[in-house]
């Protein structure tokens, strides 16, 4: 029997191009009788109570070893910190090892290896603290302060998030290490401006605009990479979920935070649009998610600034949003439809852009 995969290997091969297999899948559901996906990264993902409880288990002890840490715990000293680091870091490595054999038990086994990789900022900062090897003047505070607060002397400890999660990614292929890597490189983006402009805490937290910029290009280069693991890496798994949502966040956030004058919240809603059509074309639905938000902000604020005195404009605003809501049902019943239309007509160089998930809805 032709599966997805198939269709997808002949693509590849040049024997059909991606518009015949987009009509042959949509010809395919019509029938009642959606294609097989080649193998079980290929269905969709299940989200019930057991993966709930494995998720939240994994982000207590995460959160438990980091954000919650009290005084007591950094009062252990630097080098009691690297060893409880390292003693986490080992046993969560042969837990991870010993699930990782039977795919029933794979992704308690992946959050069990995303652990150990946690464990990788808490090992650099002992070191540092017990060697004093701080970038700035002083020590830049408790273990806990590395989550709210900025500083050049943390970069040490996200460079070595990031080498683990890569070295981790390669022993254990599993998606939410990426997600660790990416909350790394979020901090990196801005620690890593600091150090490069020399500037002190004090002075970088007067810098607004500069830390929005830069937040708006992390997000940016962030969306790209996600693009480019979804066209190159799709085979192996969703690897690029965690890279969108972090790409999406810091760089909606950042848009957000910017003020200005009508054109530019003009232009800030325009922007939010072209994140609903990014996330229609790429399949993903958290740049949806957020441009839809940024249109509800915009409307929302142009309301207060130009339309509280308007009775009318109320009434009008709630029947837009009953209008996106019917479209929303439109496109949920016609998705497949449109999607092979599309890709029927679009051109062949725009048509590559679009990863494998998108084609195949």
């Amino acid at each position: 029997m032709i599966d997805e995969r198939d269709l997808e290997a002949a693509v590849a091969a040049g024997v059909i191009d991606a518009a015949t297999q987009a009509n042959l899948l949509a010809f395919a559901r019509q029938r009642g009788k959606p294609l097989p996906a080649g193998n079980d990264l290929a269905s969709p993902p299940k989200f019930d109570a057991v993966h709930v409880l494995y998720y939240t288990g994994a982000l207590i002890v995460i959160g438990a070893m980091g954000v919650f840490s009290t005084a007591a715990f950094g009062a252990m000293g630097g080098w009691a910190l690297s060893v409880t680091a390292f003693l986490y870091a080992a046993g969560f490595i042969l837990l991870a090892r010993r699930l990782w054999r039977k795919p029933e038990t794979r992704t308690p086994g992946g959050l069990a290896a995303a652990v150990a990789v946690s464990m990788a900022p808490l090992g650099v900062y002992g070191v540092q603290d017990a060697l004093n090897l701080w970038s700035l003047a002083e020590r830049p505070g408790a273990y806990q302060d590395f989550f709210p607060l900025m500083n050049a002397s943390w970069v040490y400890m996200e460079v070595a998030t990031i080498a683990a999660a890569v070295v981790a990614l390669r022993a254990f292929p599993f998606p939410f290490i990426v997600m660790v890597a990416s909350v790394a490189i979020w901090f990196l983006s801005m620690d890593l401006a600091l150090l490069l402009v020399h500037r002190n805490p004090i002075a970088w937290a007067a810098e607004w605009t500069f830390r929005i910029d830069i937040s708006l290009i992390f997000g940016l280069v962030t969306i790209a990479v996600a693009w480019a693991v979804d066209l190159k890496w799709a085979q192996l798994g969703d690897f690029g979920f965690w890279l969108h949502l972090f790409g999406a966040l810091t760089f909606w956030g950042a848009l957000s935070a910017g003020e200005g004058g009508p054109l530019a919240e003009a232009l800030y809603c325009a922007i939010n649009v072209g994140l609903i059509a990014l996330g229609l074309f790429l399949n993903r639905r958290v740049y949806a998610v957020f441009g839809a938000l940024g249109v509800c902000f915009y409307l929302g604020r142009l309301a207060y600034n130009y339309f509280s005195e308007v009775l009318g404009f109320t009434f009008a605003l709630s029947a837009i949003g009953l209008a996106i809501i019917f479209a929303g049902i439109f496109l949920q019943r016609r998705q497949s439809a449109i999607s092979a239309f599309l890709d029927a007509h679009m051109p062949a160089p725009l048509r590559a852009l679009r990863p494998a998930r998108a084609l195949t809805l």
